[in-house]
């Protein structure tokens, strides 16, 4: 099968991690074109990663013949492209999240009905070692899981890990919220590590996420992201066993414990002359992850990216969602509810929205 053609439509830093997955992907991936506004911005783009920019998306799509299109723009412009989009009908992965507020995830949504073919590009569930624990949870070892306490990462992000440990849909919900500011010396941000000694203050939001007979557990440090000094945390329960970090336990029958830790096999170590790159999660006696792009020297988001990029390919040839808008929207919509939460102190009982199915 030929590589998949796609284009980009925005500049930002995210974009350049969808330029990743193609570049170290040729085989599968090709990117035919970038909608760049701004001409200068435009050439750097074009110097550094050799792909033709255009200014706008007429002109992109004259000169492109896209399998799909990846959005990669601010939140408050995001829902107009993908209304145009739709109208021209081409399938799309976006970025998080598909609206900024219940307003606009109802616009959005509205696009479904219509034949929008819009997928979006929440990566966090096929990072590797996330990828890994969810195979643990689903293969059924921990019996039906009840309690997920995820301190990963921020908002929606970290909302989507908890349902999908906990195997939850759109279910009704309650959340209690709380936030808690606290020094921290600043650490790396997207331009790299800190350059000089700061003291910040760091806000960090608590949160009860509870269903009937499940609790998700959210918490998490706006300056957790990159932190040398902040550590990330994940426990799943169930009524047979625990996983806690990279450790797993559970019965094999009522009187017999099991123990394995999850283990990250890369290579390229010491002896190792394959070439750096990660290979899988194994344990157990058995593999919870194997890498589809063993081979391509990729960081875990970058191959969680890259997935993304990969099951859009097979969605728009006709495959099934993978992370679709309506789940996308539910998760930014319980974000929102849980920050209402935070800034009342009062619980919030969140409804099934009427999008909300999938």
């Amino acid at each position: 099968m030929n590589p998949a053609e796609f284009v980009i439509i925005g500049g930002g830093w995210r974009a350049q991690f969808f330029l990743r997955g193609a570049r170290d992907n040729p085989a599968l991936f090709r990117v035919s074109g970038m909608m760049v506004r701004d001409a200068a911005k435009g050439r750097q783009f074009e110097l550094a990663w050799g792909v033709k920019t255009f200014r706008t998306i007429d002109q992109l799509l004259a000169a492109t013949s896209p399998l799909f299109a990846v959005v990669s723009v601010p939140r408050s412009v995001v829902v107009d492209l993908l209304e145009d989009l739709t109208n021209r009908n081409i399938p799309v992965l976006t970025e998080t999240p598909p609206g900024s507020d219940v307003a606009s995830l109802d616009r959005v949504n509205a696009l479904t009905p219509r034949g929008g073919r819009i997928q979006v590009a929440e990566q966090y569930i096929f990072q590797p070692m996330h990828a890994a624990r969810l195979a643990v949870v689903r293969s059924g070892v921990l019996g039906t899981p009840s309690q997920a306490q995820v301190s990963f990462t921020q908002g929606y992000h970290g909302i989507s890990l908890i349902r999908h440990y906990l195997g939850i849909k759109a279910e009704p919900v309650r959340i209690t919220a709380r936030r808690f500011e606290s020094p921290i010396y600043k650490g790396p941000d997207r331009s790299g590590p800190p350059k000089e000694e700061k003291l910040i203050t760091c806000a960090q939001t608590i949160a009860w996420l509870e269903w009937p007979g499940k609790l998700g557990v959210f918490d998490f440090a706006n300056d957790q992201h990159r932190s040398y000094v902040r550590s990330d945390r994940v426990l799943v329960r169930g009524e047979k066993g625990e996983i806690n970090q990279s450790r797993v336990r559970h019965l094999g029958d009522f009187k017999t414990p099991i123990t394995f830790d999850l283990l990250r096999h890369d290579a390229g170590i010491d002896t190792n002359l394959e070439g750096y790159h990660h290979r899988g999660i194994v344990g157990g006696g058995r593999w919870w992850y194997e890498n589809p792009f063993v081979g391509d020297r990729l960081a875990d988001d970058e191959i969680a990216v890259a997935t993304c990029l990969s099951k859009m390919a097979d969605y728009a040839r006709g495959g099934d969602d993978f992370y679709s808008l309506a789940e996308a929207s539910h998760d930014h919509y319980l974000s929102l509810m849980m920050e209402q939460s935070a800034v009342s102190q009062t619980p919030v009982d969140v409804p099934t929205m009427a999008w909300a199915k999938w």
